[in-house]
């Protein structure tokens, strides 16, 4: 039982600090942008929550919904955890059985890769406002972070992890 705490726990914090390296990515993105800290958040809260579907509304300053805010940050928020919950997993699984070490790799890079296609996928109607590279950039800098803190947790992770050649 004491495993499967320290596991939940860590999937907990792998995925805090991924919604956090997000979120702080964005937030300095959009201040370098001098549009607001949050105007990224507000617009993707909108588009999730309130359909927002025209770019051409891009164009004019649009007030910031508090709720919707909110509601995003609570739903990335939510993913951020299952997938911190299901990454943890998955490395205990390649520590229990080193012979599924490679699809576990294969998995989680794949689960990156899935990750980085949805949210653009998804966000297309806000591209203007929000770039193909920053989706990339957020989700790497999301992936090392919590990458490092896991293979501090856990040494000799990467180890049986890691590609062969």
């Amino acid at each position: 039982m004491v495993a499967a705490d320290r596991t939940t726990r860590q999937g907990i914090v792998v995925g805090l600090i991924a919604y956090a390296s997000v979120a702080v990515f964005y937030s300095t993105f959009d201040l370098l942008a001098a549009r607001g800290t949050l105007y990224t958040v507000d617009l993707l809260g909108k588009a999730v929550f309130r359909g927002l579907r025209d770019p051409g509304l891009l164009q004019y300053p649009i007030r910031p919904d508090l709720s919707v805010i909110f509601w995003y940050n609570g739903l990335h928020l939510l993913i951020s955890l299952a997938i911190g919950l299901l990454v943890t997993r998955l490395i205990v699984q390649a520590e229990r059985h080193p012979a599924q070490a490679p699809m576990v790799f294969f998995a989680l890079v794949a689960g990156l890769v899935l990750t980085i296609v949805g949210v653009g996928l998804l966000t297309r109607s806000i591209r203007p406002v929000l770039p193909w590279w920053s989706i990339v950039l957020s989700n790497g800098l999301a992936t090392l972070v919590a990458g490092l803190y896991l293979l501090r947790k856990r040494p000799g992770i990467w180890g049986r992890l890691k590609p062969v050649g």
